[in-house]
């Protein structure tokens, strides 16, 4: 869902799911297409059912899952998450592991299986959230997911609004306002900052506020980095009325390079949520320690992707923008100081 969050660190901090608005949509990159499946080779996770019936599906879900969890013990996260104590890593590799199955199996999974896998996915969490004396959760992401729930009193909504977005991506593919694009960060990029919220035990009403603004601009962030990349995949993040207010068309969209309409779009776009991030960032100033660092990281890599594109002329179709290191530590080291 969202472009790519297995970026190297030059890329933006806003491509990490562990970090604020890395959900539904920014979660782990739409780049395999619309039928691509994470399964390769006919392996075991390949249909072994007629019309992907229910054995299939559930064997799916076990090979996604699996590389979803893989994926998370490997990644390359921002040094911010590098440098922080063991169990906050673990807690978060958790985190990005149920977030990737959830896009995985929303983006990648053959489209007839799509549904299905989300459901199976919920009905898992579901086990994790029954209680002693439930039945036990049966996937290993789940699994994975079970220490930080229970240390850090994680609730069940953040991980359930997640597979929400996902579903909503199979039938969504545009977007007409602004307000109805923001509805859809709500589920695929705001519970991703709640989420952290808890496991660095600092959820509280005022930061949940601001996380949210804050998830909302990274996820609105890499929708405007990623314009080009999107509607290769059939999606539109662009809210209908503004394309037409600026005159600009799908077809604009998939020139080799931006028109005089669409930079002059993307420029109010860019500012939008350049407004939403500012009006989040003082979350910093309320957090101290490693939760600090890490979030200032993350409204750090927000600064400068949008800054990126500004530099490139607000040209986002003839390649994607991405800020390199020097100036996301540079606003890093800012934002922290600042505390906002």
């Amino acid at each position: 869902m969202t472009r790519e969050t297995t970026r190297s660190d030059d890329a933006s901090a806003t491509g990490a799911v562990v970090g604020w608005g890395g959900g539904a949509g920014a979660s782990t990159g739409r780049g395999g297409g619309a039928g691509a499946s994470p399964v390769r080779g006919g392996g075991a996770g390949a249909n072994t059912a007629p019309g992907g019936g229910a054995e299939a599906s559930t064997e799916s879900a076990r090979v996604i899952t699996s590389q979803a969890g893989a994926k998370a013990a490997t990644e390359n996260f921002p040094v911010a998450l590098r440098l922080l104590p063991r169990r906050h890593r673990q807690h978060l590799a958790a985190v990005y592991g149920f977030a990737r199955s959830a896009d995985d199996m929303g983006d990648e999974a053959p489209p007839g299986e799509r549904l299905r896998l989300l459901d199976e996915l919920e009905a898992d969490l579901s086990r994790l959230y029954a209680g002693p004396g439930g039945e036990a959760p049966r996937l290993e992401v789940i699994k994975a997911l079970a220490p930080a729930v229970a240390e850090c009193a994680i609730p069940a909504q953040p991980f359930r609004d997640l597979i929400q977005a996902n579903r909503q991506d199979q039938h969504v593919t545009r977007y007409q306002t602004f307000d109805e694009l923001l509805a859809y960060c709500r589920l695929s990029a705001n519970p991703v900052g709640r989420i952290v919220l808890y496991v660095f035990g600092a959820a509280a009403p005022r930061r949940e506020r601001l996380s949210d603004l804050v998830c909302t601009a990274l996820q609105l962030a890499e929708h405007w980095q990623d314009v080009a990349e999107d509607l290769r995949a059939g999606r539109i993040y662009l809210p209908g009325k503004d394309l037409a207010a600026h005159g600009v068309t799908e077809t604009d969209l998939a020139a080799p390079s931006a028109s005089p309409q669409v930079r002059a779009l993307m420029a109010v776009e860019v500012r939008r949520a350049g407004e939403l991030l500012d009006e989040g960032a003082p979350i910093v100033g309320t957090l101290r320690g490693f939760a600090r660092a890490a979030v200032a990281g993350y409204v750090a890599g927000g600064r400068a992707a949008l800054a990126a594109i500004k530099a490139s002329g607000y040209d986002v179709l003839a390649t994607t923008p991405r800020p390199r290191k020097p100036r996301v530590a540079a606003e890093l080291l800012r934002s922290y100081l600042r505390g906002r």
